[in-house]
């Protein structure tokens, strides 16, 4: 028997999967979220062998949940699904140690397979998924992509600098770095060009 925690805003596929994986294997849902903070309390309550959590949720994002979980439960087993893999998100979630990737749109069969074999010990990053993730175009760094992350949401250049710990004039540095890289005059271009392009 296999326990999952399943994490998804969207209530219909959620509850789909619930329903679903318990009959194509032997697999127990032992509780559902709809976002991230939810799914980092339910596994941090649940304990499940796995965890099955979309990449993008409103408020903290499936990235973020997964580091929070990862600081308290560092061998927890996590499947990510998603329905585009973005340039840069495969391998910022093998960094957090995400043992599986799957596209939201596979069959439940699919899923239940890639979450039994996770559990064995084994990682799985589903073919369609790998071929788009490595197809990296993004030319800025991680930092550099932070700093903009923070410009969209409003901060000023010492609330960037607080927020990540850094100089400000370190934060000015990556902020200029990026414009380059993205032939912007200001920063809030910057980082709209970025979103635009699917780098952040």
């Amino acid at each position: 028997m296999t326990t999952v925690v399943l994490a998804d805003d969207e209530a219909l596929l959620r509850k789909a999967l619930a329903a679903l994986l318990p009959l194509e294997g032997d697999i127990t849902v032992l509780a559902e979220a709809e976002d991230g903070a939810g799914a980092v309390a339910a596994t941090l309550d649940r304990r499940p062998d796995v965890l099955v959590i979309d990449l993008e949720m409103p408020g903290t994002d499936g990235l973020a949940a997964v580091a929070e979980i990862r600081r308290h439960l560092p061998d927890q087993v996590i499947l990510m699904l998603t329905r585009h893999a973005r340039p840069g998100v495969l391998r910022k979630a093998l960094k957090l140690g995400v043992q599986g990737f799957v596209s939201k749109s596979a069959e439940p069969a699919h899923i239940t397979q890639v979450i039994t074999t996770l559990h064995t010990g084994k990682r799985w990053i589903d073919p369609d998924v790998s071929a788009l993730a490595v197809v990296d175009d993004n030319p800025l760094t991680d930092r550099e992509c932070d700093v903009l992350r923070a410009t969209s949401g409003g901060y000023s250049v010492v609330d960037i600098a607080t927020q990540l710990h850094l100089a400000e004039g370190t934060v000015r540095n990556y902020l200029s770095n990026a414009m380059q890289k993205t032939q912007t005059r200001i920063r809030h271009e910057a980082a709209r060009y970025a979103r635009e392009h699917d780098w952040l």
